[in-house]
């Protein structure tokens, strides 16, 4: 077997399609069938099904697509760790984190390192907890900062705790809802939310919130994602969110923006990084971790 074959695999299934590899890899789609025919040869076993909706692996070819990223994974870090070698402070990081958690956490952990080790350089990548433990396990990034929701299915990640969350609802310091006390979670679902979507870790919170008091899920006004337009939005005295509290203290620091007094249920989670099992990181990556470890020992410490 040789690695460019496995690469040719590895292209097919990204792209779906034989001719679409041969575009991505600048070369024929004969040669793409060559490579494929030739390690499914070599294995003796179907590699790849194909479909109406374009090619798919095989179970088969899904363990030796994962092994193939490990692969290339492992060689691609043997390359950065020579680099690193006349420098152990410099170098590439690929950071995948949640939406909140880049916006606050992990902005203040890369202003910190980039101060520190200004060579340094950072690729960051946002999304939902089910594709970053996808992207991690996939070596598309080194590691992820996420808020847990329980037991991870993926027995090759490990969770280690930073600290905990409490999710708050917040408005802007002008509207009038910063004014009251005793406020009651019915009196707010009628308002305009600016919410993330509903299967977000904070969709779930406000859905559980909601059912408790025998409530319908608030009608959203604007559905996003995006901590800093939620602030923006909230900076005019018409909206109001959740977000969580740690997202407030480095998000908004300059922003006038308020907690309402108002209690969610059970609205604690923990906040920490998945790393691959028994994967020893390049140093840089390390310096990352170490420093992430140091930002969140307050945190960690508050009740």
């Amino acid at each position: 077997m040789k690695l460019q074959d496995l690469h040719v695999l590895m292209a097919v299934v990204q792209a779906g399609s034989m001719g679409k590899a041969a575009v991505l890899l600048n070369t024929t789609q004969p040669n793409i069938s060559r490579s494929i025919a030739e390690l499914e040869r070599a294995f003796g076993v179907r590699l790849l099904d194909r479909h109406r909706r374009g090619i798919e692996p095989t179970a088969c070819g899904r363990a030796l697509i994962d092994c193939g990223a490990a692969a290339f994974d492992e060689l691609r870090r043997g390359v950065k760790n020579i680099e690193f070698l006349a420098d152990p402070t410099a170098g590439e990081v690929r950071i995948g984190s949640t939406a909140d958690l880049a916006a606050s956490f992990v902005s203040a952990l890369i202003d910190r390192l980039s101060r520190r080790h200004p060579r340094i350089r950072f690729q960051l990548v946002t999304g939902y907890i089910e594709a970053l433990h996808r992207d991690l396990s996939e070596r598309k990034v080194d590691l992820s900062f996420v808020r847990s929701r329980g037991p991870i299915a993926d027995e090759r990640l490990h969770f280690e705790f930073l600290f905990e969350d409490r999710y708050v609802i917040a408005a802007g310091a002008k509207n009038p809802w910063t004014r009251r006390r005793n406020i009651q979670l019915s009196d707010l679902a009628e308002e305009r939310w600016v919410l993330p979507p509903r299967e977000s870790v904070i969709g779930s919170i406000i859905t559980q919130a909601f059912l408790a008091r025998g409530l319908a899920y608030p009608q959203a006004t604007v559905v996003t994602d995006a901590p800093h337009m939620r602030v923006s939005l909230l900076e005019t005295g018409r909206f109001i969110t959740v977000f969580p509290a740690s997202t407030l203290k480095f998000l908004a620091r300059e922003a006038a923006l308020k907690v309402l007094s108002i209690e969610l249920p059970a609205d604690r989670r923990p906040n920490g990084m998945l790393t691959i099992k028994d994967r020893t990181v390049s140093p840089v990556v390390q310096l990352v971790i170490d420093s992430a470890r140091e930002l969140a020992k307050p945190m960690a410490k508050q009740k």
